[in-house]
């Protein structure tokens, strides 16, 4: 599990975030700070690269921009938040923003279009509850979760009432397709093209 930078007690803003001198990285998440150290290992930044190619080929010449982590993403319910207002910024490990006016040299301020987190055993429970109520919240229209070593895909979608629906499962031959960007399909077989001994458990 990630571990807190101080006591669960203690809240901290974005305005504390951005002066920490130490060498880590750190999300916020309502105020509560996780250790996101260690680095990704090899694997994952492999499974990183198998998904961000295809969108950013994908994205060319279209008004979206795609990121990779580290690239911080503020959310607040209040657009306008300063930084000591700003409770929350996170580092999917991928990022589509659409809207131009949301990106500054900092990241991203405002919910982005599209999110893909790669699941591993560390980050998984963080994942897979806190960041997806989180993201569901500011109205993310898009969450894709990838787990390497089951090879499956979980995309949420937010609904007409504001809500993500029940996880549209990918497996096998499946072609995982976005509605937040339309057009955007990539082939299961395309991503999980490595071994399962590759994807072992313990190297993710």
């Amino acid at each position: 599990m990630p571990t807190l930078v101080r006591d669960r007690q203690e809240r901290f803003s974005y305005d504390d975030y951005s002066n920490w001198t130490d060498e880590g990285r750190w999300e916020l998440i309502d105020g509560v700070a996780y250790d996101m150290s260690p680095a990704p290992s090899r694997l994952h930044q492999k499974m990183l690269l198998k998904i961000v190619r295809p969108i950013a080929d994908f994205l060319d010449d279209t008004p979206c921009e795609v990121y990779v982590a580290p690239f911080d993403v503020r959310l607040s319910e209040d657009p306008e938040a300063s930084d000591k207002e700003t409770l929350t910024v996170v580092q999917p490990d991928i990022v589509v923003v659409c809207d131009k006016s949301k990106l500054d040299e900092r990241g991203c301020k405002g919910p982005p279009d599209f999110v893909i987190e790669i699941l591993s055993p560390a980050t998984a429970a963080k994942d897979m509850k806190i960041k997806r109520n989180l993201y569901e919240r500011h109205g993310i229209r898009e969450y894709w979760l990838v787990h390497p070593t089951d090879k499956t895909v979980m995309v949420y979608r937010i609904g007409a009432d504001n809500e993500y629906g029940k996880a549209v499962i990918c497996t096998g031959e499946d072609i995982v397709e976005s509605t937040a960007i339309e057009g955007l399909k990539i082939g299961m077989a395309d991503l999980f093209g490595f071994s399962a001994e590759e994807a072992s458990p313990s190297e993710l």
